[in-house]
């Protein structure tokens, strides 16, 4: 007898620069969410899909859960991973190693919240020499009676992963797939260019600038043999657009042409990119302005 199909939501939460959107891209094989070493990368939540055989997992990698969430910007990213976590048939809350600190104190607050069913990861153990400090973080964990599983993994390396993958199937309700077993996410790809622009701009850039800077393509326009592509990088102040475009517009180039060769492994098609850097003051700050950009608080 053919097994039944399994398929369900899992949201991926945790405080900023865990490794969630690593996670994502590591168990479906291919970069989909954008990554780099600054917090608060993801600002809104992605799907993700993976699907093997009769299982299909519908992950939403969502931004890192925060406190002192003054401005517009970090109230849209903390509400949309909290309406996730509302939506969804299973949590993964992903944690640094042996590392718990207040912010993981918060997400755990909002998972006992949901009373959703629970995963732990343990990420990043490829950077603990002694794998045995792991235990008293797994200890306090188990105590929380939060997690039917608490597993160690390093989703940089793969390692942990496949068994990562295999929890999550078996928790899945019993239910018809939503999606196509080829298809990775539901987000366009004129969203997706948006943000490989942006992974460009926060890996070169320095730590409070990325923070107060968006991306929006104005025009998207597949041709015949190339894809022709318009993005406008918004910045709050005449300094950071200088910042950004560089000496003699060096910059600006260097990250439009990183930008574009991820493009066009992704698109499979040659692409002409051209960026404008357009100074709008207090945009980060402004609901409006925020929800305008594409951020807002929701659930899937």
């Amino acid at each position: 007898m053919d097994q039944a199909e399994r398929c369900g939501h899992v949201a991926i939460a945790g405080r900023p620069n865990v490794g969630k959107s690593t996670l994502l891209n590591r168990v479906l094989g291919q970069k989909l969410s954008i990554t780099s070493r600054k917090p608060q990368t993801t600002r809104r939540n992605l799907l993700g899909i993976d699907t093997e055989g009769a299982n299909q997992a519908i992950y939403v990698d969502t931004p890192g859960i925060h406190g002192g969430v003054r401005r517009a910007i970090n109230r849209s990213m903390v509400g949309s991973a909290k309406a996730a976590l509302a939506g969804v048939e299973l949590v993964v809350v992903v944690l640094d190693r042996d590392r718990l600190v207040d912010g993981d104190t918060l997400v755990l607050q909002e998972v006992e919240r949901t009373g959703k069913p629970a995963l732990a990861l343990l990420n990043k153990v490829d950077l603990l020499a002694d794998k045995t400090r792991l235990l008293p973080a797994m200890e306090r964990l188990g105590a929380t009676g939060l997690f039917a599983e608490i597993l160690p993994l390093s989703a940089l390396r793969g390692e942990g992963v496949e068994a990562f993958r295999s929890l999550v199937f078996e928790r899945l309700p019993q239910s018809p797939h939503l999606f196509p077993p080829d298809q990775l996410t539901d987000q366009s790809e004129r969203f997706l260019t948006a943000e490989i622009i942006r992974e460009k701009l926060t890996r070169r850039l320095g730590d409070e600038l990325p923070h107060r800077m968006a991306v929006f393509v104005e025009a998207f326009s597949p041709l015949s043999e190339l894809v022709d592509v318009q993005a406008q990088i918004v910045v709050e102040r005449t300094g950071q657009k200088r910042i950004v475009i560089g000496k003699g517009g060096d910059k600006l180039k260097s990250i439009a042409q990183e930008a574009r060769l991820d493009l066009e492994r992704m698109l499979g098609r040659r692409v002409m990119l051209r960026l404008w850097v357009k100074v709008r003051s207090g945009w980060s700050n402004s609901p409006r302005a925020v929800a305008e950009m594409g951020y807002g608080a929701s659930g899937l």
